[in-house]
């Protein structure tokens, strides 16, 4: 005979009715769980994903991105091989021009992929400098040459007029990561700035009506505890996708060599999370392949409702066309839901 359902994920059933975030305190709770426990915890999960959080077309959010300028980074972030702090081997180059740029989008473009972003190594744009001017005539390029397509961007910490450009010109999503919980991030992420920064720059897109992309980052060395207080951190942010990435290890980096979480911790941290945010854009982003491998369906199965597709900045990716058959096959389990 089955076990009956944990009393926490009872507990946490008033998502799925109500549709509020999940207590912390229950959070706490369902963390503990292990064994047969946790498919119950992924099932309320997707139920809630189901009932909350369906995008309009019934279909995963999908997006894809270029790394428009590569490597020769100030920053020290401990995970990255484009610093220079770090000695991975990775490929160095300047912005590309705006050729490049839509050549890559037209790729996607064409598998029905419609939310491409921008992404440069490198502080960010505290002032609107040629560079950026740059950026943006890549984006209004984009724009035009492409009925439907969302163009975002990432780009780093921004001031304020920078913010104000890209309103103007319609950044459909702009990505900057807390990475992980807030008073971790000196000695997990980066000293050479602060976490204080990215916040700026998030209270910034709001002020302008730019819609946040904001996540973090799984595996660097955080608790599950830790976890848990980074998620929660992102509610007091106003954010419309967070994206989870999990730890890739890159030679040259000082996480090299890190073993990476188990699958169980990274399935139910998506569905904590998904929990926490029941009405969000979730985004399965980097470790898909590399870490999760055959389990990836799962963690669409614990919440998540979207996916980065195509390359990374500096790991590989999956293939367009191979996403899309995977959100053809999950398509049976991510209906509509009153159970």
């Amino acid at each position: 005979m089955r076990a009956p359902i944990h009393e926490s994920i009872l507990k946490a059933y008033s998502v799925l009715e109500t549709g509020e975030p999940l207590p912390f305190d229950v959070a706490i709770e369902l963390a503990c769980l292990a064994g047969e426990d946790v498919p119950d915890l992924l099932s309320l999960a997707n139920k809630v994903k189901n009932r909350h959080a369906m995008l309009t077309d019934g279909c995963l959010h999908s997006c894809s991105i270029i790394n428009a300028k590569s490597g020769v980074c100030a920053e020290n972030c401990r995970f990255c091989a484009q610093s220079l702090h770090n000695s991975a081997d990775v490929e160095q180059y300047p912005l590309l021009d705006a050729t490049h740029i839509l050549e890559s989008a037209g790729n996607v473009y064409k598998e029905g992929v419609r939310f491409f972003g921008i992404v440069t190594s490198g502080y960010g744009y505290r002032t609107v400098n040629p560079e950026f001017l740059k950026i943006v005539d890549s984006i209004d390029q984009l724009q035009q040459e492409y009925p439907g397509l969302h163009v975002c961007a990432s780009l780093g910490v921004l001031g304020e007029e920078p913010v104000r450009v890209l309103a103007e010109h319609n950044v459909a999503h702009y990505n900057i990561n807390i990475q992980v919980a807030p008073d971790r991030y000196d000695d997990l992420i980066a000293t050479t700035h602060s976490l204080d920064e990215r916040l700026e720059t998030v209270r910034l897109l709001r002020k302008y009506g730019v819609s946040v992309c904001c996540g973090g980052i799984l595996g660097v060395g955080e608790t599950m505890r830790e976890r848990l207080d980074f998620i929660y951190a992102l509610q007091e942010l106003d954010i419309a996708v967070i994206p989870l990435n999990v730890l890739v290890p890159i030679d040259g980096t000082p996480l090299q060599g890190v073993e990476t979480p188990a699958v169980t911790d990274i399935v139910t941290t998506f569905a904590l999370c998904r929990l926490a945010h029941p009405r969000k854009i979730i985004k399965f982003a980097a470790g898909r392949e590399t870490v999760m491998k055959d389990f990836q369906g799962l963690l669409m199965l614990a919440g998540a409702n979207g996916l980065l597709t195509g390359g990374y900045l500096t790991t590989r990716g999956r293939r367009v066309e191979d996403d899309r058959t995977l959100t053809q096959q999950l398509s049976g389990f991510m209906g509509s839901t009153d159970s």
